[in-house]
């Protein structure tokens, strides 16, 4: 059985800058998604607090205030 070609050195340069870039792109692709998902977190968790307050009747300047003088008692 024959044996293929041997690559040369710049062949395999050339292969591994061009999986490198491929992941690059991946990586990136992957970032935006996770961004998009802390966000979506971050939105749940802002309207679960805004409804804990509407059903405490607090603004959001009162409950500013309670956190304030409770961490002042800490």
């Amino acid at each position: 059985m024959a044996r293929g070609v041997k690559k040369s050195i710049e062949e395999k340069i050339a292969e591994k800058k061009e999986l490198i870039a491929s992941l690059e792109v991946r990586v990136e692709k992957e970032r935006k998604e996770l961004e998009l998902l802390l966000n979506e977190q971050k939105q749940q968790e802002v309207e679960s607090l805004y409804n804990l307050l509407k059903e405490a009747k607090l603004s959001v300047n009162e409950a500013a205030e309670i956190l304030k003088s409770q961490a002042c008692m800490a």
